[in-house]
């Protein structure tokens, strides 16, 4: 997978920095020993495009998040207690908890995962997160919605997922969204992957999706990354899911498509998430339930500036979109 189009610019302009440095040293060392006059003339106008380049530099560094969206859908959004909304579900000697968050871990024996109480119709899920640095290849660190336990098989599903990385790479998040999944034998994945304009690893970060009747939106730090509408029914999720968080071995095919497996020798891996976000419309509930709303509005549309910020995290930090792949069958895609 390339780097993002910002960071590699930034890349460049560095180097060009750089190498205007080494020509003004260049110049200051042969001018120590030629008259002054002699050396003005092309060491002005040197030093002056290396301090421009600097300085650009600098700005770009200073710049590389994303314009505001104007609005944080986090902030209207109670959080609430791990234990108040989840229950383990797998790998308990792998999971550590307490009120308000969970630690999850890998390792040779075992993943984690853990799953709401309570299965939800619609709603905005969120949760705070921090990664394992260094080699995590193959390993899936995750928070999602599903219903493959009560339809295996034809399940649907609304993915935020981290996956494992080389130290010399970006971690990826991918985003996905199933329909009756693999129903007809073939998994049907909707991917848009995402590298991201910080290092996930330093600290949490949030994370979350606002599935509603006609809409999915997923957000970084309150900043919408991808929009997924409802064009039919046929490619939407409609049916009760679950939300889940877990850590668990995808070697076959989470990193450089399965090019990298997880080594062991690096064990434990570790998923810490804390600050959970939930306000669902609970399945079965009062049919007047609706989700929150994450724009300024009480229509629950994106504004502009959320649109502009969304736009401009797709013009630089995607690295897939499965609607653009020509590899993909577009015949079971048809929202393209």
């Amino acid at each position: 997978m390339h780097k993002p189009v910002f960071i590699t610019f930034f890349n460049i302009w560095s180097q060009y920095a750089f190498n205007h440095l080494v020509l003004f040293v260049s110049l200051l060392i042969v001018c120590s020993s030629l008259p002054s006059l002699f050396c003005l003339p092309f060491m002005a106008p040197i030093f002056s495009l290396f301090l421009s380049f600097v300085m650009l530099s600098w700005s770009i560094a200073q710049g590389q998040g994303p314009p505001s969206p104007g609005y944080s859908p986090s902030t209207s959004v109670r959080t609430v207690k791990f234990d108040q909304v989840f229950r383990n579900l797998w790998g308990p000697q792998h999971q550590r908890a307490d009120q308000d968050s969970i630690t999850i871990w890998l390792d040779k024996t075992s993943g984690s995962g853990f799953k709401s109480i309570q299965p939800y119709q619609s709603g905005y899920f969120g949760a705070a997160m921090k990664l394992q640095p260094g080699y995590t290849a193959g390993v899936i660190t995750s928070f999602y919605l599903s219903n493959n336990e009560d339809h295996p098989g034809n399940h649907d599903e609304i993915d935020i997922e981290f996956l494992g990385t080389t130290p010399d790479e970006l971690y990826t998040l991918q985003t996905n969204v199933y329909i009756k999944g693999s129903g007809d034998g073939n998994i049907i994945g909707r991917e848009m992957k995402f590298h991201l304009w910080f290092d996930p690893t330093q600290d949490f970060h949030n994370y979350a999706a606002l599935w509603t009747p006609s809409e999915i939106i997923f957000f970084v730090d309150d900043v919408p990354i991808r929009r997924y509408t409802r064009k039919s029914e046929a490619t939407f999720p409609t049916r009760p899911m679950w939300v889940y968080g877990s850590i668990w071995d995808a070697s076959t095919w989470a990193t450089d498509n399965g090019r990298y497996k997880a080594n062991y020798n690096y064990q434990p891996f570790v998923g810490r998430y804390t600050n959970f976000k939930i306000s669902g419309c609970i399945a079965g509930g009062p049919a007047s339930c609706r989700p929150p709303s994450v724009s300024p509005s009480d229509t629950g549309s994106l504004s502009q500036q959320q649109l502009a910020a969304m736009n401009w995290v797709q013009r630089n930090y995607l690295v897939y979109d499965y609607c653009q792949d020509p590899k993909r069958d577009h015949g079971q895609i048809p929202e393209c």
